[in-house]
């Protein structure tokens, strides 16, 4: 009995082997010009401000505190030139993005990212060398960059867990104000701030819980109900401070501060210590919880789930996962999260509570979510980031830089737009976020 072959003739491939490239071809996305263009414009710019127009003193950044282990010697750039080297430096890589354009080919992510590095490093050196005092304690900065992200840094955290379950979270704002009004509230009347802590997260679940139940029960709009949730905490913490806190300010509205935990001699070295030895509760609670974020989506059954309902929900209906149920508490947890993060204002930063405490940073969280790319390391680094330029904004006030005060106030949210707008490539959402889910 004679069999058929069916091998593919030489040099011909078969017919699957086309179909597959076919496939391939037509789910590729062309290369566009938005990150070499962008990355260009931002070049000349820099080239221009920060180099040729660039001061000529020179920038000193002190590396090390008097209370440190061992001290550092300080970093002395002159303005100018070093403006030029690095503006130089970035219209390289926008050569280089625009060169593998020609070629139909993306730049890779760390083209951007180190322009992002050079173009912070540039902007520094020019505002500083410009000051009547040009120096800085760049340990300082760092260290209060990290200080004032924290809240970003839970608020995108919750984001995360939101929108890798297929939910939008735009009430990031809402569950901020929650979790800071209410803690500052439960630490005055119980005297205990880690209370204040608890009832933080309880009040960013309880703002949660609000936003899952209508889009992931009724089908409301995801959007809609996050800006009508964010609209509806900052109403009704702003009615409760004027009529209950200002009332009986000692009662309500005097919150003890929760300590800052200093680990001994590490947290007297250089830089990192402060940073990573030295924090608050809430600060200390940040970098674990960014770790438990990403080892739990990308490491356990529980997170596979997770990113099975984001992605295709449908599928994982078939596999037997409650979407829908899963759906529900993920938002929850993200919300706790956020509320974390809200007690930051009042129990880290400043002891008592005031209306709009938030100024908005629950946005700049988003942003940070996007920047990020859905993934908690990335928020991570880009709420600090977003940390790092409002903190700047306060520290060139004071040695007299010749920049604008109010072009230093809008930074961190310039830094937001150009976030936003794709600077580090495109960025992919969860493919079924913001899709409601209707088993059947």
């Amino acid at each position: 009995m004679s069999t058929t072959s069916t091998s593919p003739l030489p040099g011909k491939p078969d017919a699957p082997q086309q179909a597959g490239e076919r496939v391939q071809a037509a789910s590729a996305k062309p290369v566009t010009w938005k990150t070499p263009v962008l990355l260009t414009a931002l070049g000349i710019v820099a080239f221009i401000f920060f180099g040729l127009m660039g001061p000529n003193q020179t920038a000193r950044f002190g590396l090390s505190s008097s209370g440190d282990f061992f001290q550092l010697p300080a970093l002395e750039v002159p303005a100018f030139l070093g403006g030029i080297i690095l503006s130089v430096l970035m219209l390289g890589l926008a050569g280089y993005a625009v060169y593998l354009k020609t070629k139909d080919q993306a730049a890779p992510r760390w083209v951007p990212v180190t322009f992002i590095v050079l173009f912070v490093a540039a902007f520094l050196i020019w505002v500083v060398g410009g000051a009547r005092t040009p120096s800085i304690s760049l340990a300082g900065l760092i260290a209060g960059s990290v200080t004032l992200a924290v809240p970003l840094v839970f608020g995108s955290l919750s984001g995360v867990l939101c929108e890798r379950v297929g939910v939008v979270n735009i009430a990031i704002e809402g569950q901020l104000l929650g979790g800071a009004f209410t803690a500052a509230l439960v630490a005055s009347m119980t005297r205990s701030p880690f209370l204040g802590l608890l009832a933080a997260a309880v009040a960013g679940a309880v703002v949660s819980m609000v936003l899952a139940l209508f889009s992931i029960k009724y089908l409301v709009n995801q959007i809609i109900v996050g800006v009508v949730l964010n609209v509806l905490v900052s109403g009704l913490t702003g009615f409760l401070f004027n009529t209950v806190m200002q009332a009986d300010k000692a009662t309500f509205n005097s919150p003890d501060q929760l300590p800052i935990i200093d680990i001994p001699v590490l947290s007297s070295i250089p830089v990192i210590g402060p940073i990573l030895f030295k924090q608050s509760v809430v600060g200390y609670l940040m970098y674990i919880a960014v770790i438990v974020v990403w080892v739990g989506l990308f490491k356990t059954k529980w997170g596979l789930r997770v990113r099975a309902v984001g992605e295709h929900p449908q599928a994982a209906d078939t596999m037997g996962i409650k979407v829908n149920t899963t759906r529900f508490w993920n938002v929850t947890l993200g919300g706790a999260i956020a509320g974390i993060g809200g007690s930051f204002f009042t129990l880290v930063a400043i002891d008592s509570f005031t209306e709009e405490i938030s100024g908005g940073r629950g946005f700049i969280a988003l942003a940070a979510l996007i920047f990020g790319r859905w993934n908690p390391i990335g928020a991570f680094f880009a709420s600090l980031l977003f940390g790092f330029a409002d903190n700047l904004q306060s520290i060139v006030t004071i040695i007299g830089t010749p920049v604008p005060s109010q072009f230093m106030a809008m930074l961190p949210y310039l830094v937001t737009v150009l976030a936003v707008a794709g600077l580090v490539g495109r960025s992919r959402p969860p493919a079924a976020s913001g899709i409601p889910y209707v088993k059947g």
